[in-house]
Formats: C-alpha cells, sequence, structure tokens
C-alpha cells in the first residue's frame, strides 16, 4: 500500500470518527433553536411575574431567610421528625379509626334517638336562666343549703322517723271530725280515763320535750 493510500484511509476513518460528533452538532443546534424562543417566553414570564412583587420583594429578605434556616436547622430537623411520627401515627391508627367512628356515630344516634341531646339541652336552657337569676354568692349560698338539707333528709329517710311521718299521715284518716264537740275541765279530766287518751297525751309530752331541745337549738 502506497503512501497516499494510507493517508486517504486515515482520513476516511477521521471522517468516520467526526461523523458522530457532527450529527450530535447539528441536533444541539436544532434543540437551541427550538429552545430558543420557549426560553425567552419563560425569562418574559418571570420578568412579568417578579415585577408583581418587585415592591414586596428584598434581596436582603433572602439572605435573612437564609440566615434564619441555617440558624434553625436543629429545629427544622426536630418539626420533620415530628411530622414523621404523626404521620407514622395516622398510618397506624386509621384501622382503629375505621371501627371506631362508625360505632361512634351509632352510638350518639342512639342517644339522639332517646332524647338524650333534647335533655341536656334542656338542662343548659335551665342552667342559663339559673345564672341570669342569681348571683354565684346566691349560688353558693344554694348549694351550701343543699348541704344541709341533705342531711336534714338523711334523717328523715332513717327508719324511726319514717315509721313517724307514716303514723303521722295516717292520723287524719282514724279521726272522725264530725263527732268533735266542746269539751270543758271535766271533760278533760273524764277523758283521762280513756286508755288511748293517755297514749295520745304521753306522745304530746315528747313531741313537747323535743320542741324544748328545738327551741334550744335555735337560741345557740
Amino acid at each position: 500500500m502506497t503512501r497516499e493510500e494510507l493517508i486517504l484511509e486515515r482520513l476516511d476513518r477521521l471522517e468516520a470518527q467526526i461523523a458522530p460528533v457532527s450529527e450530535s452538532a447539528r441536533s444541539m443546534n436544532e434543540l437551541k433553536e427550538e429552545l430558543t424562543p420557549r426560553v425567552n417566553e419563560a425569562v418574559q414570564a418571570l420578568i412579568v411575574g417578579l415585577a408583581d412583587i418587585e415592591s414586596d420583594f428584598q434581596l436582603e429578605d433572602v439572605t435573612y431567610l437564609l440566615k434564619k434556616l441555617l440558624r434553625n436547622v436543629n429545629n427544622l430537623n426536630f418539626s420533620l421528625d415530628q411530622l414523621k411520627n404523626l404521620i407514622d401515627f395516622v398510618q397506624t391508627a386509621e384501622p382503629l379509626l375505621k371501627h371506631t367512628v362508625p360505632q361512634m356515630i351509632f352510638f350518639l344516634d342512639e342517644l339522639e334517638q332517646k332524647g338524650v341531646f333534647r335533655l341536656l339541652g334542656a338542662a343548659l336552657e335551665v342552667l342559663k336562666n339559673i345564672s341570669q337569676s342569681y348571683s354565684a354568692e346566691d349560688l353558693e349560698q344554694m348549694g351550701e343549703g343543699m348541704v344541709t338539707l341533705g342531711g336534714v333528709l338523711k334523717k328523715i329517710t332513717a327508719p324511726d322517723a319514717v315509721a313517724f311521718i307514716e303514723s303521722a299521715v295516717e292520723i287524719p284518716g282514724r279521726v272522725d271530725l264530725s263527732k268533735a264537740g266542746e269539751v270543758g275541765l271535766f271533760g278533760m279530766l273524764g277523758a283521762m280515763g280513756d286508755r288511748e287518751v293517755k297514749q295520745g297525751m304521753g306522745i304530746l309530752l315528747e313531741l313537747t320535750k323535743g320542741l324544748g331541745v328545738f327551741n334550744r337549738r335555735a337560741a345557740s
């Protein structure tokens, strides 16, 4: 092979190697020609958008923001960790909520059908009226009085007290007022021979003693 043939062969190999590069360059030029108008449009849109916030935007604000971010990296990391924990909790609780929420809705609906919420509304309305009619001091005094009345009610509901009240309530049904007449001194002396009258007088004496105790307590 002559020298000229060797040179031509090398030129062919170089041309074969350069051809892809040339094609790539041509493709890049075509891509550049296609993208140039889009880039210009994007730049114009960016300029118009920045013009709207030009009065509110200062480069110093960006610098200050970057400084704050760098100074609070630990806080940001902590916030991200807590957000991750919250997401994990939601993902864990989601199946439970899907099971619990319908039961809660059913329970509240049952309370609504039984009129519980209407009763609570009426009770709140009563409390509202009480608060408008009485002061806090009055309500406090009423509360203390209710405690005292509770003690009285406890004493009244004692077995002996209940038996006494039941007996006292039966008295009007046993008395025939149509037979009642005027009784003088001798009539009273004659009635003392009656056994029931004697028992009644004994009860009156015991009640009189009790009234004496009541009088001493009221005086103290």
